[in-house]
């Protein structure tokens, strides 16, 4: 109920009432201001669209100036013709600067790690919690969206200390949660900004930010005009609602395979390597296109003809390597691949 309390206040910004808006989402006053009040994900949906549409404003009251109903449609349609995941992403955190220059956000890389992180460039006084979750839930919603997969979080991170309600933020921000970290505003007026609470502000470079697997942003944008035009009038539930598919998962199997040919790997093994249940694991291959067996085989043979092209290691060796208990085993599986033993081939190549 936080969240909706933050909402009510950008009506209290712009001298407006909440009177509509709370009606409509089912909301009595009372429940608004009770402490542990709690929403349904569907609320929010029809409070947050229905006051950024009354409001003229999409930022909620959140930044210096209204940003007018279609501002992150614009965003997300600018983005769209990207080649990959990276660049829509790169695009969209540069346009957000010319909507508002209040904050700024970054897409770095660094390992196998990206992160966007926010920087605050004035105070956003009371609506800074309500701000930086809503725009890195809209980010990572938008991304998930744009690639139709699940991105699983390895982190997120928020510059003020934990609040009553930080129960529900592992419902926004599924993974490792911090809090606390420093941030220093920058407001051009060379006195300390406000931190919306009566305390003195940290220094420090903390911001809020997000961190996944980096090999997302190589995987290639799934959407078009129309599918965009469709997500844009039920936006909200990407803020919410979590992918089940993730296409990365496929990759992902074919690594751990690789990493480690000569291990059985069965399911409830990869299931636990990759943190999802063999359930989910064999539901997302197939939404793939792909099963284990096959990607097993995939991989056996991506190995074995590797070595066998470029070392003249006994086939022997070669099975072992490529995970197979026996040479003869493996002649089996070689000549069901290519048609030839692994003999022919290496002669051959």
């Amino acid at each position: 109920m936080a969240f909706a309390r933050a909402i009510v206040a950008a009506y209290a910004r712009y001298g407006q009432s909440p009177a509509g808006v709370l009606r409509l989402a089912q909301i009595t006053p009372a429940q608004l201001h009770k402490p542990e009040g709690r929403i349904t994900a569907a609320q929010m949906e029809v409070l947050s669209g229905a006051a950024m549409q009354e409001l003229d404003d999409e930022g909620l009251g959140a930044f210096g100036r209204r940003l007018p109903w279609g501002s992150y449609g614009m965003l997300a349609r600018a983005s769209l013709s990207a080649p990959d995941l990276g660049l829509a992403l790169k695009r969209w955190c540069r346009h957000h600067a010319l909507i508002t220059d209040d904050i700024a956000l970054r897409v770095a890389v660094s390992g196998a790690t990206a992160t966007i992180a926010i920087e605050e460039r004035r105070d956003l006084g009371a609506a800074r919690e309500f701000c930086l979750v809503h725009v890195l839930r809209n980010i990572h919603g938008l991304a998930c969206w744009y690639i139709d997969s699940r991105i699983p979080l390895q982190g997120a991170r928020f510059p003020f200390d934990a609040p009553p309600h930080a129960a529900a933020y592992p419902l926004l921000f599924p993974g490792p949660l911090s809090f606390g970290a420093p941030q220093a505003t920058s407001t051009g007026s060379g006195q300390a900004p406000s931190t919306g609470s009566g305390q003195a502000p940290s220094t420090g470079s903390g911001q809020a930010a997000i961190q996944f697997d980096a090999r997302y942003l190589a995987l290639p944008l799934r959407r078009d005009e129309k599918a965009l035009g469709q997500m844009l009038k039920h936006a909200l539930p990407l803020t919410v609602l979590q992918y089940r598919r993730d296409r990365l998962l496929v990759e992902q199997v074919r690594q751990a395979l690789a990493a480690d040919p000569a291990r059985g790997h069965n399911a409830t093994q990869l299931a636990d390597l990759l943190n999802v249940s063999p359930r989910t694991l064999h539901r997302q291959l197939k939404e793939e296109g792909a099963s284990l067996q096959r990607l097993k085989d995939e991989v056996r043979f991506a190995i074995a003809k590797d070595i066998l092209n470029r070392t003249d290691k006994p086939i022997k060796q070669v099975a072992t390597a490529a995970g197979f208990g026996n040479d003869k085993s493996f002649a089996r599986a070689f000549r069901a691949w290519t048609g030839t033993t692994p003999a022919e081939f290496r002669n051959r190549s």
